[in-house]
This record gives structure tokens, sequence and C-alpha cells, in this order.
């Protein structure tokens, strides 16, 4: 009985079966939360409302929710249904990240949304080992987020469209 309950315990933990395989999978998921973690960091310093714990947290959910199907034996062509739900599911809490101030006329956190979309983009990438892909990536969202700025100047605050007479 203590032998079968012991055999069924290790099958259970079969999923890490060589050193090989859990290399990549610790490459992978340390690969998105170091590229998250930079993102996350930016935004930071910036004051923004997601940082490097939540821009880390994205990047590694991505990564898992493709590393499971992937390990499970899905064919990589059904995993688009896979990045359709990350997708989806990371629009609601990018939403979550946008404020509307109406009695100021403004829209607040939009770049960190779309930072947590791309940081999100960056996870998958590295979930399914094209690590560096998300390298180049988180550099050329690093240069958007830090240069772009700094080269085209801001418009100011959305202004309501009072073109209709109302005021």
């Amino acid at each position: 009985m203590l032998q079968e309950i012991w055999v069924t315990i290790i099958a259970e933990f079969s999923d890490l079966p060589d050193a090989t395989t859990i290399t990549i999978i610790s490459l992978r998921l340390l690969t998105a939360a170091l590229l998250g973690g930079i993102l996350g960091y930016e935004r930071e310093r910036k004051a923004r409302s997601a940082g490097v714990r939540t821009h880390m947290l994205v990047a590694v959910g991505a990564a898992l929710f493709v590393l499971g199907p992937l390990q499970a034996g899905m064919e990589i062509a059904d995993m688009s249904r896979v990045i359709q739900g990350v997708v989806q599911g990371i629009g609601f809490l990018g939403a979550g990240a946008i404020i509307v101030r109406r009695t100021q006329h403004q829209v607040e956190g939009l770049t960190t949304a779309a930072s947590i979309w791309a940081t999100a983009g960056i996870g998958v990438l590295a979930g399914l080992g094209l690590e560096a892909t998300a390298i180049l990536s988180t550099v050329i969202v690093l240069i958007i987020l830090a240069a772009v700025p700094r080269v085209v100047p801001r418009s100011g605050d959305l202004q309501p469209d009072n073109t209709d007479g109302a005021s």
C-alpha cells in the first residue's frame, strides 16, 4: 500500500523528468521574470501604479500559460487559443490601470496599461522558448518608454471634443 502511494506521488511530480527539462523551464521563467522586472522598474521609476512586481508577475504568468500546455503535449498550432486567452485576460488587467478623471478631462495609465500588455507578450515569447526575441522586444519597449517622451513633445492632457456645441 505505501509503495503504491509512493509511486503515485512520484508519478504526479514527473513533469520535470530530467535536468534538461528543469533547466529549460527555469531559464524561460527566469527570463520572463527578469525582462518583466526591467520594464516594471522603468514604470516604478516614473512612480506609476504598476511597477516591478506587477510586471514580473505578468511576464511569468504569461510564460506559465504557454509552458503548461507545451509540457502537456499541446501542439504549437493549437497554442493560438491559449495566447488569445492570455491577451484577453491581460486586457482586463490593463483596463484596471487606466483612470479617467472626468472633472479634469484626463485619462491616466494608458502607457502603463500598454506596458503591461507588452510585458505579457514578452512573457509569452519567453515561455515559448523565443528568449532572444523576448530580449529584443524588451529593448524596443524600453526605448519607447524612455526615449520617445524625450523626442516627441507631450501633447498635454486629453481634452473633450466640443465640436458638437456642448460645454
